[in-house]
């Protein structure tokens, strides 16, 4: 009979941030330890996590464990019995180690001959006496981004438990009844205040709010349904999805009753959405006000200040603009809202406060005149101040535009713009607010009369964050700025890149402080973006983009680490287009084309041709058709050239005469970037390959024959890896 398992973890209050992986990681750790116990799992398990409690629930585990069927091997028959067929002392000693007569084993073949075994049966327990170790192993098993000593062990001979936070309960029922474990305390934490915390039927309301009696009071349960239940009554919401449409449902109607809306922008709004549903177990909104005086400030400082220091919700009138208004959740059922209001705006006008002061302190000089100053803000022990980086930045940022780009009209704005980028750094603003960084230098040099080609480049010049192609900024907010924002962005991101690896800070697979990895894949999404958020449709190479970047840092040497950067440069492409839904074997054909200095937005052509080709059948042949040209061609040596008098098998003619007319024109569609019509001119060649395949033999006697026929692979072969490698196609 299969029966319902919950577990609660009452614990001191969890970071937000910990709440959802934390609460995914029991799920799995549970699954994976009754799985070990033998137990059966019949349905999904369940988990819920709120600031002060985890929990999971599996509707469906078996009473009793499965039986186990374990083979013990033993000495080989070999020598398990004497020339007479009698057992050796090796066989008595294994069977009566064993509890059996020899007669009762069995022989078990192996690669290393037959050996002597015996089939050990064991029935499984009682589910009720398996569970009590359970939950210790489940416990052992989490693990938090920082763990705590809070004077607790466990009695399974590990000695100290620690754990993200405090636990004050355990509840833990099997089937309605308590399975019975303790967290003991040791013995100089112990007093009548401080208790070894065992599992029990009862849970434990919001911290402040109670249906009747005090707060605190310990609620019974039966079951997940019962639990779920008798938390609502006591102001818990146990569902996470229930808690975040509950604020959703409040922030509107208080923005509606305000004559505005809940502010929208730059994802900082769903940012905060997702987070603060996991501070709060029981959510109310309330509305407060600001002095009017403050709408003043940019509306970037305005939002920053309200939703990444306070946690509130800005609100917007009908037109988008900011009002003097907010709205902040709170984690108790609201009776007297203003009260609570009023608290609210004390907390967050001092904030005001402190912007407007930093603002009126910054603008009292241009960014311009902070240059100098980032001599003392260091971005490298080996690759020297933030003010080395502005001069590098400003180099290389107008190389990008005018010679990747070809875009010299917009070069002197990119360097521009290279040069200021940094310059908020050392500003009031960023070392108070560290969010504006990027943005503040933009409104800086936007209110210094800076032409929108620089400030904007400065403004966005940090992102992307991501690999989406919606992700911000979009072509609607860089306008004409696009081509010097790519410039200065890609600049930024190479010269981190590259600067570092050649500095020997390359990531690792759990280590990467200086973020190189996201660094790459924001210079990849912009390349592999170009057309869209850069204005530029022509591809640039990865490659020369990091010769270009290398020849910035004095004595930096390209070739010591080059193989490792296009390695990492490569498994970030995979990366980006994998999430971005492309097929794997897609992907490796369009990442080994011919294509020596690897252009992302090549890439992403590809990809979308071979996309674009999956409905073909010729083209579907033709690749597979391609992995057996590609492995005969390994053989052609010398420079490739079709020895046409050598060809005069109908066969090969017609290859000959079908490459003929096709080679021109797959070279003339990818000259153009056409990969689309470069793969259907291909895949016309289809026929004639499988023909010369079926009649001609390749590696014939004749040697000067077999040079030709394979001279024609090799040719086939590279014109068709100018389009992309399709042999990862075949099956």
């Amino acid at each position: 009979m299969d029966r319902e398992l919950l577990i609660e973890v009452g614990c001191e209050e969890l970071p937000a941030s910990w709440l959802v992986p934390t609460a995914d990681q029991f799920a799995s750790r549970l699954r994976a330890r009754l799985v070990e116990l033998r137990l059966y799992v019949d349905a999904p398990i369940e988990a819920h996590a709120t600031p002060r409690r985890l929990a999971v629930v599996a509707a469906g585990i078996a009473d009793r464990q499965s039986d186990l069927d374990e083979t013990i091997s033993g000495p080989p028959v070999s020598a398990a019995f004497g020339p007479d067929g009698a057992p050796t002392p090796a066989a008595l000693g294994f069977a009566r180690k064993n509890g059996v007569e020899v007669g009762d084993l069995s022989r078990t073949e192996t690669p290393k001959g037959t050996y002597l075994s015996f089939v050990r049966k064991q029935r499984g327990k009682a589910a009720v006496d398996v569970l009590p170790d359970l939950l210790g192993l489940v416990l052992r098993d989490l693990t938090f981004p920082k763990q705590m000593q809070w004077d607790a062990r466990l009695d399974d001979g590990r000695g100290a438990f620690t754990f993200g936070r405090p636990i004050r309960w355990l509840l833990y029922l099997y089937g309605g009844r308590v399975v019975p474990f303790t967290i003991r305390r040791t013995a100089l934490a112990t007093s009548p205040l401080v208790q070894d915390v065992r599992t029990g039927a009862v849970t434990y309301g919001h911290r402040f709010l109670a249906v009747s009696g005090r707060p605190g009071r310990a609620i019974k349960v039966k079951s997940f349904a019962d639990y779920k239940s008798r938390l609502g009554e006591h102001f818990v919401l146990l569902d996470r999805q229930e808690r975040q449409a509950r604020v959703m449902r409040e922030l509107d109607a208080h923005a509606r009753r305000l004559g505005g809306r809940v502010y929208h922008a730059a994802g900082a709004h769903s940012g905060l959405l997702r987070e603060v549903p996991d501070l709060v177990e029981y959510p109310s909104v309330v509305a407060g006000a600001f002095a009017t005086e403050f709408l003043a400030l940019p509306e970037e400082v305005l939002t920053t200040t309200m939703i990444h220091h306070q946690h509130n919700f800005p609100v917007v009138d009908e037109h988008g603009k900011l009002m003097p208004a907010f709205l902040a959740v709170t984690n108790i059922e609201v009776d007297q809202p203003r009260k609570i209001a009023i608290n609210a705006e004390r907390a967050l006008t001092p904030r005001l406060r402190d912007a407007r002061f930093f603002w009126e302190a910054d603008r009292k000089a241009p960014l311009e005149s902070r240059l100098d100053r980032l001599d003392t803000l260091l971005f490298h022990k080996a690759l020297g101040s933030y003010r080395a980086k502005a001069t590098r930045l400003a180099q290389l940022a107008r190389a990008i535009a005018a010679d990747a780009f070809g875009r010299a009209d917009v070069a002197p704005h990119a360097e521009r713009a290279g040069l200021l980028a940094k310059a908020d750094l050392v500003t009031d603003m960023v070392r108070e607010f560290t969010e504006l960084q990027g943005v503040i230098g933009g409104i800086y040099a936007r209110e210094d009369g800076e032409s929108p080609l620089v400030w904007k480049a400065i403004y966005h010049h940090y992102l992307p964050i991501g690999v989406d192609a919606t992700v911000p900024p979009t072509s609607e907010q860089l306008g004409e700025a696009a081509p010097a924002w790519a410039a200065v962005a890609l600049a930024d991101k190479l010269d981190s890149v590259v600067g570092l690896f050649s500095a020997g800070e390359r990531p690792t697979g759990t280590r990467d402080p200086f973020g190189v990895r996201r660094q790459l894949q924001g210079a990849l999404k912009i390349l592999v973006d170009l057309p869209e958020v850069g204005g530029v449709t022509r591809p640039i190479g990865i490659g020369g983009l990091v010769r270009a970047t290398a020849a910035g840092f004095a004595g930096a040497d390209v070739a010591a680490f080059d193989a490792d950067l296009q390695a990492f440069v490569i498994d970030r492409l995979r990366h980006l287009f994998t999430q971005r839904g492309f097929r794997a074997a897609e992907i490796d054909a369009a990442l080994n084309a011919a294509d020596a200095d690897l252009a992302p937005l090549a890439v992403r052509r590809r990809l979308e041709a071979l996309q674009a080709m999956r409905g073909s059948d010729d083209f579907t042949q033709l690749a597979v058709l391609f992995k057996r040209v590609k492995n005969i061609a390994r053989e052609a040596t010398g420079e490739v050239a079709i020895d046409r008098s050598r060809l005069v098998e109908p066969a090969e003619l017609a290859l000959v005469q079908a490459f003929d007319a096709q080679a021109p024109k797959i070279r003339a569609a990818l000259a153009v970037g056409d990969y689309r019509a470069a793969m259907s001119e291909a895949a016309v060649l289809r026929p004639a390959v499988d023909r010369f395949f079926t009649d001609v033999f390749v590696m014939a006697d004749d040697a000067a024959l077999r040079a030709a026929r394979l001279h024609l692979m090799a040719a086939l072969r590279d014109v068709v890896l100018g389009i992309a490698d399709i042999s990862h196609l075949g099956s």
